[in-house]
């Protein structure tokens, strides 16, 4: 296996922009490609506790905190920091409930050991959770109406995955290390099952810190496209949709917030959807019925020329036409009747 010492520190910084918090909504408009924003959070109340310690950082969340438990993410004994699968392709970590503060304490507790369990608390809605903390360590981000969802855990390591919303992903305690890779290299990056994930997304099977190019040689291939990103304390990085990112959490105690937007209609589908209908519907079809049905998607879908509506009245053209929430509604139920038989 190839070490990843030999390998990382070869690849491309994200590039650095300097966007003043006034011009944060302006830039981000039509944005399709990864930037990093220093200090954009850097008098976020978080950020500055952060920087006194984690302790006070703790403290500070746990005042803000509402009553009640929180689903948390535990690594195996002595099983590192990387939350994967095991040998059996089941998942090397479990589940466990408890109030914040509990999760905190026992941060806190192995916060100097190195052979302690690993804990994550991964997407939780602030505003749900907690009193304030939005408001409070918040960026402007005009019409968007992102979910705000925090990140807290001890050091960590994440497969690279996408998301389909774009994400502004802020380091308020710690330090993150982001290896980036543009969405046409999700092949070279190996990707696992999709219904069976570590947090929802599929995963690169790839081992970042020790990638056997043996048995994933297009990984070289994706490598070489890469970027990385180093984050401290009030650091932003932009991460468009469906970039694929690993993710590591390099402080014994990191917090991480992140803004999920997508830039379309709120009644649109959501596109894996149709890709697990696509796989039910088709992929096991003879390959002369894949070719024409790939030509009608081609027309319908993809393509969406002007000769699809060109010769029908524009008042029978239906879900043919640019969708609304009412036919985007008729195809939704379209789509329930014809599942439930």
């Amino acid at each position: 296996m190839a070490e990843a010492a030999d390998l990382l520190p070869d690849l491309p910084r994200v590039v650095e922009e300097a966007v003043p918090l006034a011009g944060l909504d302006v830039r981000l408009a039509g944005a399709d490609r990864p930037f990093v924003v220093r200090g954009l959070a850097a008098d976020w109340p978080l950020v500055r506790a952060g920087l006194d310690s984690a302790d006070a950082a703790r403290a500070y969340l746990v005042s803000l905190g509402r009553e009640g438990k929180l689903t948390g993410t535990i690594g195996e004994p002595g099983g590192g920091e990387r939350l994967f699968y095991n040998t059996e392709m089941g998942m090397n970590f479990r589940s466990a409930q408890g109030p914040l503060d509990g999760f905190l304490k026992l941060m806190a507790r192995d916060e100097n050991d190195p052979t302690a369990q690993t804990i994550y608390l991964s997407s939780i809605d602030m505003r749900q959770y907690f009193n304030g903390l939005a408001d409070a360590n918040g960026l402007p981000l005009g019409e968007r109406r992102p979910l705000e969802s925090i990140w807290i855990g001890t050091r960590t390591r994440i497969a690279a995955h996408n998301d389909v919303p774009d994400n502004l992903a802020v380091c308020a305690v710690g330090k993150r290390r982001f290896t980036l890779f543009p969405p046409e290299q999700f092949a070279n990056l190996y990707p696992g099952p999709l219904e069976n994930t570590p947090a929802g997304r599929p995963v690169s099977m790839v081992d970042l810190r020790a990638p056997d190019l043996e048995a994933y040689p297009r990984f070289r291939e994706a490598l070489a496209q890469a970027q990385v990103a180093e984050l401290e304390p009030g650091d932003a990085l932009f991460i468009p949709s469906l970039w694929w990112h690993h993710v590591e959490g390099l402080a014994p105690f990191n917090v991480l917030v992140n803004y999920w937007w997508r830039d379309a209609p709120h009644f649109l589908g959501k596109p894996e959807d149709a890709l697990f209908h696509a796989i039910l519907a088709l992929r096991d079809l003879p390959e002369a019925d894949k070719a024409r049905w790939r030509d009608m998607f081609d027309h319908y879908v993809f393509a969406n020329g002007e000769a699809v509506t060109a010769h029908l009245p524009p008042a029978a053209r239906g879900i043919l036409a640019p969708l609304t929430a009412e036919t985007a509604g008729q195809i939704k139920a379209h789509l329930l009747r014809s599942l439930s038989r």
